[in-house]
């Protein structure tokens, strides 16, 4: 068994579904039809991996998600969405999920995105200053346990590595979101679109920056050490 996922959602196909696609790769999968019995769950085992839908009945996914931070739970989170979410997303990225799936999703995607997850999270990350993968990998787990001057250092490692990165200026984004600096948040995913139009990633932060905050100016992209 290669990790233990939680899936919460109230339907049970889309339980199912979950299910089916992750244990053909190995995963051990528990399900929870509710936030109040996945709360249950995680004070109670140990996992690697929580996916939560936003939208339940009596305590939905983001309530779930910030009374796991008040337990003290760190499971990474995926939160599964639906486009209208975008202030649910707001909410979920400052309690620490940068992780978003949304609906209806295909079960590639879902593989392929608790792959990542895992990888990201596992004990040892081989890291070197020569190393951009292992770079984007450590600022994204950062981004994760809001450790936001760690992310930072290696955000500006792995540009410094790959200056024409879609998903380092994506994820400098994140963390200027994070940092409440919308404007220059707006800029970097700006950027990553200008790289590569079709990245998906980084097309919906800007629709969900612009949706929720105004703007001033059109500058370049912001160097990640400046303040």
């Amino acid at each position: 068994m290669i990790g233990r996922v939680l899936v919460v959602d109230d339907e049970p196909h889309v339980r199912l579904s979950y299910r089916v696609a992750l244990e053909t790769e190995g995963y051990e999968v528990v399900e929870a039809s509710s936030g109040k019995s996945a709360l249950g769950q995680l004070i109670d085992r140990r996992f690697g991996l929580a996916i939560l839908d936003v939208r339940m009945p009596e305590m939905d996914g983001l309530e779930l998600l910030a009374r796991m931070r008040e337990n003290k739970i760190a499971v990474p989170v995926v939160i599964v969405t639906a486009y209208s979410d975008v202030p649910h997303a707001v909410k979920a990225m400052k309690l620490g999920a940068i992780d978003f799936l949304q609906k209806p999703l295909r079960p590639e995607e879902l593989r392929t995105l608790v792959a990542d997850v895992f990888k990201r999270h596992a004990p040892v990350i081989e890291l070197s200053e020569e190393n951009f993968a292992a770079h984007i990998t450590a600022a994204r787990r950062a981004l994760n346990l809001q450790a936001f001057a760690k992310a930072r250092v290696h955000l500006v490692k792995a540009m410094e590595l790959n200056p024409e990165s879609v998903e380092a200026f994506n994820l400098a984004g994140v963390l200027a979101e994070l940092l409440q600096d919308y404007d220059k948040a707006r800029k970097y995913y700006g950027q990553a679109i200008k790289i590569d139009k079709h990245y998906e990633p980084a097309q919906q932060n800007m629709r969900r920056v612009f949706e929720v905050h105004n703007f001033g100016s059109t500058d370049e992209p912001l160097s990640l050490g400046e303040e």
